[in-house]
């Protein structure tokens, strides 16, 4: 029923790759040359095929990033250009191009794809003379080879860094788990190792009482990867020359022939306005800040470093809350359990503990029933490791729709995190940020898994506009700061005491302590991403054009060493590039749906619930998001609802 996550011999891989590619050249090429012109004989068998290269080659991507070794790394870099010649081969396919714009369908679904299909092969070159389309194949062979590049240097560069620290006034007022995580004895001494793994890096810089060390720690992080400024300028050019062989003004202008917004203006637009909503009361929370630091520690100039500490000394001294007082009621294992009884009792489906083969001990798999029939599977790794790569994120496997011979494929998904690991001390317990992190890449995952639609293309995440797939991950995790629903999985993970209703009013407080300091970073990143994807930027005019935004969005002087930059995995390596203001774009939609969904008692309304699986979340790609949302609440999303959620003004 399901796929066994299993890859034997990581040296044969990209020959069993390459052997696969073969046999479905083959197929496509018969496909191609036959008289068939029906939908059932094209596109069903074409899917069909999508599907089987998927199962084929995810393992071995998402062991990459999972279980990153020398061998999993030289299987991949070796399968990229395999796999980009075959995209490549079939996206300017002219002869399949042309039978796929001849297909009539009456089904809806069907149109959809077909639409896409057509989109997608123009979008990819098609109709370009033969010399362009061979230098379209070569653009996107070295894009996916300098994507791979960017993030394995990000990850050894996060792996090389260790700060040791031996005095113990150093990490005095630091969480215990956070200590206890860092402690290790070194030639009978004990010492405290922090690294630029993201909970490590995290626990220093919220709660690290040494400022000096806080600079160097810091400094570490933003100027990471420096390998990576080449790469860059590589991906960039790349991209841009990409958008001109296709007659677009721009790489932006190319990305959003994809997208729920039409112009780029729009894009400019939202954000812009958005920073201009969130700076007055940004420029207070800093005034506030600084004004604290001064206070308790007679710092006469905050700088970057200082305020994840100084914020969080703040927040508990304006609320008397810190994160350390949830930590402990948010072990790992009770919050997923109780996440998993929330969808279940939301959706109506039931999740049961599968065993079978994965890729490391501490991954859980559950496979889903609605009602009494097997729907799903999914896989969570929660718990940092070296071999890991940083962030959070959910990554689909297998797709629920109808194959050409009338079978039904069930969908599967897996959600990683970076949560602090267990110790001999402690189990692995949570931050409310990290409890947030778990709900959205939840709401990621049952948008693919709980995917209705016959057609692979559609169905799940497959085919949803780039700039709202964040909508229902966003929506979920607004539920996260819900006394309702804290209270269902918040115990302590010694004594199993309930968090008190006090602790879970003041998680609700805190929620946007700092919210409009946040909004303008988020925006930071998004106008740099969008507008570096505007005209070609190299060497140096990147960082000039982030300096220029930074005028506007960061209060703060920025340090001349920082090279943020070298670390944005998401557009450089994550398939955000021009799309970063997605997340904000489609929390409009979150925000107003959340308000609407709320009951009496803020728990999400069940009759909503319903219709947010069978319409929303049921159709993915097959409708417009904006359509779906129509068909769901009866009206288009409230921009003004986003500025509620996050009560600036």
């Amino acid at each position: 029923m399901f796929q066994e996550f299993r890859i034997t011999n990581l040296k044969e891989f990209p020959k069993k790759l390459n052997a696969l590619l073969d046999q479905q050249r083959a197929a496509i090429n018969t496909i191609t040359n036959s008289n068939e012109t029906n939908y059932e004989k094209i596109l069903k068998p074409l899917q069909d095929l999508d599907e089987e290269l998927g199962l084929f080659f995810t393992p071995l991507s998402h062991l990459n990033s999972v279980m990153n070794s020398k061998k999993t790394q030289k299987a991949y870099e070796k399968s990229i250009p395999l796999l980009s010649k075959f995209s490549s081969q079939m996206a300017q396919n002219v002869a399949l191009f042309k039978k796929i714009e001849q297909i009539k369908t009456n089904n809806k679904e069907a149109e959809t794809v077909v639409s896409h299909e057509i989109r997608d092969f123009i979008l990819s070159g098609v109709n370009l003379p033969e010399d362009k389309k061979k230098r379209m194949e070569e653009i996107s062979l070295k894009l996916s080879e300098l994507s791979n590049e960017f993030s394995q240097n990000l990850l050894d560069a996060s792996n090389d860094f260790e700060f040791i620290i031996k005095n113990k006034k150093d990490v005095e007022g630091m969480p215990k788990s956070d200590i206890d995580i860092a402690k290790e004895e070194l030639d009978g001494k004990t010492i405290y190792k922090f690294t630029l793994q993201t909970p490590s890096y995290l626990a220093y810089m919220t709660y690290g009482p040494n400022r000096a060390y806080r600079k160097k720690i810091s400094k570490a992080y933003s100027t990471r990867a420096p390998k990576n400024e080449k790469v860059i300028d590589q991906i960039l050019s790349l991209k841009q020359e990409k958008a001109k062989l296709l007659n677009f003004k721009n790489y932006a202008h190319y990305a959003l022939e994809t997208r729920d917004a039409n112009r780029q203006k729009d894009v400019i637009g939202f954000l812009t306005n958005l920073a201009d909503a969130a700076l007055p009361q940004a420029k207070n929370e800093l005034k506030e800040l600084k004004k604290y630091a001064k206070q308790i520690d007679n710092i006469d100039r905050l700088e970057n470093y200082d305020v994840g500490y100084y914020s969080e000394k703040l927040k508990r001294e304006k609320f008397d809350f810190d994160d350390t007082m949830t930590k402990p009621y948010f072990e790992q294992n009770k919050v997923l359990e109780g996440l998993l009884n929330i969808v279940s009792e939301l959706f109506n489906v039931t999740f049961k503990p599968a065993n079978v083969p994965t890729w490391h001990t501490c991954v859980k798999i559950f496979d889903i029933f609605d009602g009494k029939k097997l729907s799903g599977r999914i896989y969570f790794d929660l718990e940092a490791r070296k071999e890991k790569r940083g962030g959070a994120w959910m990554n689909d496997w297998e797709t629920h729709y109808i194959d050409s011979k009338g079978d039904k494929h069930l969908a599967s998904a897996f959600i990683v995190c970076n949560f602090s690991a267990s110790t001999k001390e402690n189990p692995s317990l949570l931050r409310h940020d990290d409890v947030v992190t778990l709900f959205h890449e939840m709401g990621h995952a049952i948008h693919h898994l709980f995917g209705k639609c016959k057609e692979r293309s559609v169905s799940g995440i497959n085919g949803v506009a780039w700039d709202v797939v964040e909508f229902p991950s966003q929506f979920l995790e607004n539920f996260a700061y819900e006394s309702s629903i804290l209270k269902r999985f918040g115990f302590h993970h010694k004594t199993g005491t309930a968090i008190s209703n006090e602790l879970m009013t003041k998680i609700k407080e805190t929620k946007n302590f700092q919210a409009a300091l946040g909004i303008l970073r988020q925006v930071e990143f998004s106008l740099f991403d969008f507008k570096l994807h505007q005209k070609l930027y190299q060497g140096d005019e990147v960082q000039a054009l982030l300096d220029k935004i930074r005028e506007k969005t960061s209060l703060l002087q920025t340090p001349s060493y920082n090279k943020f930059q070298h670390g944005f995995a998401h557009i450089f390596a994550g398939g955000y590039a021009a799309g970063y203001y997605s997340y904000k774009w489609a929390e409009v939609l979150s925000a107003d749906a959340f308000f609407s969904c709320l009951t009496a008692n803020s728990e999400f309304d069940k009759e909503m619930a319903k219709g947010y699986k069978d319409i929303v979340l049921a159709n993915g790609g097959a409708k417009e998001m904006s359509t779906l949302y129509m068909e769901w609440l009866g009206r288009k999303a409230k921009v003004k609802n986003l500025i509620k959620l996050y009560e600036i003004g």
